[in-house]
């Protein structure tokens, strides 16, 4: 429904004025006292549900400075030794589902990043607020 099409007592929208702020960010959600708030659009906090999946992988590669030291050493035959190090990382990314009324939205965040590794502690959060919030109203 285009916006103008949307009168004032929409309760799919957050009440006109000063905007509440935001008490945290999960990807490109944004979660208030009573609203979540998505690119996809505006829903209620209250009643709200949160499922979050960790679909990373480790991944083993061989680091640099082993392949530097295999080069060098190639003469010496303990050189070749070097190839068998191994660094085993974590790849992939965190899934974050917000589910209210009509609104049905995922973020997926980097594994990698500081945000990821916050993520399920910030959806536990996002969890408390909308029981919170559905114990108010």
């Amino acid at each position: 429904m285009p916006a103008d099409m949307i009168g004032p007592s929409d309760p799919a929208l957050p009440p006109q004025g000063a905007p509440e702020q935001p008490l945290v960010q999960v990807g490109d959600i944004v979660v208030s006292a009573h609203w979540v708030v998505t690119p996809n659009g505006p829903a209620p906090l209250a009643g709200s549900q949160w499922t979050v999946r960790d679909l990373s992988f480790p991944v083993q590669k061989t680091p640099t400075w082993a392949i530097v030291l295999a080069v060098v050493g190639f003469f010496f035959f303990l050189g070749l030794l070097f190839l068998l190090v191994k660094e085993t990382r974590m790849e992939g990314y965190i899934e974050v589902t917000v589910r209210s009324g009509h609104l049905v939205h995922v973020t997926q965040i980097p594994r990698a990043s500081p945000a990821g590794f916050q993520a399920f502690e910030q959806v536990r959060y996002a969890q408390q607020l909308a029981w919170q919030a559905g114990q108010q109203g």
